[in-house]
């Protein structure tokens, strides 16, 4: 089907790739950029950016695995896999390699592609999240990690409690990842609350968080043997902001940070004018 999204076409086409089907939105022609969300969002939270990227690139911008209007998986959850499924994206619309863009919990997998494949990756944008346990985000964890990290982990209990009142926890997180605590565009909001409502749908969401053990083992695992080689940037708003750079750049050959103090964490909806002109430059450099 075609969405018109700020005059621009998008298509969202159905890609089956690692055993799963997803929902992948694509517009614009050029260099392929591939955009990884995280929660609770969908493809959408790129809504704001899209239109400019697609001027000069090809964007593609997939529902994570068991998200949005993706298959609802019982498996598959863990970063290594997450950073398949993208690979078969890829391969599906015949991009041997992309610049690859991530936010939250889409950080973790493309940090793997990018490690991993980094022939099939030529650039590297980590925003807004924590990967895995790597050192240099001592701060950020120095009162312990987000209280919803263990509550969404409990396999069968956030779902169980959350059913009903989907619209009242996605609008929890959409509040506070936003500086000024507004939430997003109403039409954008109402499209991230339907893509979680109902029990399974909630049950996929979380098994992204209950893989986390399983992604920082994995990410260890990587960063034992592997550095970035790829030219890497950081972004951080107000609430992961330099974590995600203390942590990569230690293992990282060609790396910049950047801090975005005036955006909350869903940095692309938040600032999309600010983030623009950081992204721009170096995906075209």
């Amino acid at each position: 089907m075609t969405t018109e999204l700020n005059a621009l076409l998008i298509d969202e086409i159905s890609v089956c790739t690692n055993g799963t089907r997803l929902n992948v939105a694509t517009a614009g022609s050029g260099s392929p950029v591939l955009l990884m969300h995280g929660f609770p969002h969908t493809w959408r939270v790129w809504s704001a950016i899209i239109p400019v990227l697609a001027e000069t690139h090809r964007v593609i911008a997939p529902d994570l695995r068991g998200l949005g209007a993706s298959q609802r998986d019982t498996t598959g959850y863990d970063a290594r896999n997450l950073a398949t499924d993208m690979l078969g994206v890829l391969d599906a619309l015949d991009e041997p390699q992309a610049a690859v863009v991530a936010i939250d919990a889409g950080a973790p997998p493309a940090f793997l592609l990018g490690l991993e494949h980094p022939a099939r990756v030529s650039r590297l944008v980590l925003m807004e999240s924590t990967i895995g346990r790597l050192p240099g985000a001592e701060d950020f964890f120095r009162a312990g990690p987000p209280w919803w990290f263990g509550f969404h982990a409990v396999p069968g209990l956030a779902e169980t409690v959350l059913e009903g009142h989907e619209a009242e926890y996605i609008d929890f997180f959409l509040r506070q990842g936003t500086a000024n605590g507004a939430g997003v565009d109403v039409g954008i909001r109402d499209a991230f609350v339907r893509a979680y409502v109902g029990r399974d749908s909630l049950r996929a969401a979380f098994e992204h968080y209950r893989a986390m053990p399983t992604n920082a083992a994995q990410i260890a695992e990587a960063t034992a043997n592997h550095r970035l080689t790829i030219p890497t940037l950081a972004i951080g708003g107000q609430v992961v902001g330099a974590a995600t750079g203390g942590q990569l750049q230690p293992i990282s050959d060609h790396f910049e940070n950047i801090l975005i103090p005036s955006s909350g964490h869903i940095v692309p909806l938040d600032q999309p004018a600010e983030l623009l002109t950081r992204l721009l430059p170096f995906l075209m450099a």
